[in-house]
């Protein structure tokens, strides 16, 4: 039986203009959009709310920060799947790509051993039909963790997985240049004291001295044989960008600064930024602020990192405080992250494309109020 729904009154987010007009939507699929109302006796009025494609998410913690809400706190991961998946669909995201961690940064993380679990639940929850945002895997490799090569051996061929990453947080360079950030992050998060925080750094150093030119090569050769696209992460200079390029990676995530960015996007590559990074005005961590870097036209992409509801509100504040276009400010959120992993099918309002479709209004003071979902024609909030 055909399913069909029409949508009017809305103020339609296409790639290059905003529209009043109407959708309609045919078992799943946007079937036609057309300018002006309709008499139409069952289509739904959106009161000139707005009408933008479902978010695309490439890079969030969010499932971690569910699983592990306090130090050594483990929550039940079916549990923890659930409210992420929940908060993910509210804050207008259709597609999440839930960063796995694979190696903890620390040597007792937690991390480690909830790689399996955390995908095997996903895996799960999918096919028993209890998601509501449509989920898939970044596997986030941390290239000095001594075990991080058997800990991505499973996930080579997971077809789940759509995006490999390597990072390497080694105190000193890439994010934490600044080593006082560094302390106030992790005394924050993980209750260091002095002297666990410095033998941390140690540690860490030794690690990446044994570990990570090997295994950043290897990683490397198991994704690509597995055809994932690899983002770098964290690049901060020109050595890093040119050491990305030459092995293939496509995404350069969170560039730490201006110099990096920019000899990211000369070399083809894609850059994404943090959408807590624009909301906030800046970076946590003392880096690159990504308003500059998308008001010099070298941002392609947000992701939301450790905060659903900051994909949203970034592109509205790029449209809203720097100068960006609309439609151009939300093909950050949509179109632009799912063309960077190749999911085709999905991040704009044209026909034949997937119904994934977030209304929203702007309140007063810019925030978005996400006030409808919509997957695939079936409405998930």
């Amino acid at each position: 039986m055909k399913h069909t729904l029409t949508l009017s009154n809305a103020q339609i987010v296409l790639d290059d203009e905003i529209v009043q007009g109407t959708i309609r939507i045919e078992n799943g699929r946007i079937a036609d959009i057309a300018a002006g109302g309709t008499s139409l006796a069952a289509a739904e009025d959106l009161e000139g709310d707005y009408l933008c494609p479902g978010l695309v998410e490439l890079h969030t913690d969010n499932l971690e920060k569910h699983v592990q809400p306090r130090p050594k706190v483990h929550w039940p991961t079916s549990s923890a799947l659930l409210a992420h998946d929940a908060q993910v669909v509210a804050s207008g995201i259709t597609t999440v790509l839930d960063a796995i961690a694979v190696g903890g940064t620390l040597s007792e993380d937690v991390r480690d051993y909830l790689v399996r679990e955390s995908s095997e639940a996903i895996h799960r929850f999918r096919a028993d039909g209890l998601l509501r945002a449509d989920h898939h895997l970044h596997m986030r490799c941390e290239v000095a963790h001594k075990d991080v090569l058997t800990l991505f051996e499973p996930f080579k061929t997971d077809p789940l997985v759509r995006l490999v990453s390597l990072m390497d947080h080694t105190p000193g360079q890439r994010q934490f240049v600044n080593l006082e950030k560094l302390r106030i992050y992790y005394k924050g998060r993980h209750h260091l004291d002095d002297a666990a925080f410095e033998k941390m750094i140690v540690d860490r150093k030794e690690a990446q001295a044994l570990y990570s030119e090997k295994h950043r090569k290897a990683l490397v050769e198991m994704a690509r044989e597995a055809g994932h696209p690899i983002a770098s992460h964290d690049d901060a200079t020109v050595e890093h960008v040119d050491e990305a390029v030459e092995m293939g990676l496509t995404i350069s995530e969170f560039p730490t600064t201006l110099e990096a960015a920019r000899a990211a996007s000369s070399k083809g590559m894609r850059t994404v930024m943090g959408g807590p990074n624009v909301v906030r005005g800046g970076s946590h961590s003392g880096n690159v602020s990504a308003a500059d870097l998308a008001e010099a036209g070298l941002l392609d992409a947000l992701s939301s990192d450790y905060v659903p509801a900051s994909l949203l509100h970034g592109a509205l504040l790029l449209n809203a405080k720097h100068g960006i276009a609309l439609p151009k400010a939300l093909a950050t959120v949509t179109s632009n992250p799912a063309d960077m992993i190749g999911m085709e099918d999905r991040g704009r309002i044209a026909q034949g494309r997937r119904a994934d479709l977030v209304r929203f209004r702007r309140l007063n003071d810019g925030v978005p109020a996400v006030r409808r979902v919509w997957r695939e024609g079936v409405r998930v909030l």
